[in-house]
């Protein structure tokens, strides 16, 4: 199988991490802060928003594989895959202090990491298999 919904999504939060990077970067040079965050605000919001992409984004694209993996590719995962990048790139943004967009993101970060892990303790109790055209239920001897 060849996970076409992680693999996108995976090379997109590659690109984020690259884009999240920069952004410190670039304030670090503006603000003459060369290690640590000088205690600069907007360095502060700046690699918090890049940390926290770290941080939450493995589990994502981890469970993201396993559910592709198990299940198969449909419409509702691109969807979900497709939030969760939104959802990040508006938080890098909203760490910045623009709108509500950190609470968006924070938010359909979290809702769709409690998503996916409930759906992913779903198929590996459910005794439902995927078989790549069909799903059929195992039956326990």
């Amino acid at each position: 199988m060849k996970l076409e919904i992680t693999l996108v999504i995976a090379a997109a939060a590659a690109l984020i991490n690259i884009w999240l990077a920069m952004r410190v970067g670039r304030v670090r040079t503006s603000e003459k802060v060369s290690v640590g965050d000088g205690g600069n605000e907007l360095v502060i919001r700046r690699m918090r928003a890049h940390a926290n992409f770290v941080e939450y984004t493995p589990f994502f694209l981890i469970l993201l594989a396993l559910v592709e993996l198990a299940w198969g590719s449909n419409i509702w995962l691109w969807g979900t895959a497709i939030l969760f990048i939104l959802g990040r790139i508006a938080h890098g943004f909203g760490m910045d202090g623009i709108g509500k967009l950190r609470m968006f993101g924070t938010m359909s970060t979290l809702l769709i990491l409690l998503g996916l892990a409930i759906y992913a303790l779903f198929i590996a109790y459910s005794g439902t298999v995927f078989t790549g055209t069909e799903t059929t239920t195992s039956i326990a001897a």
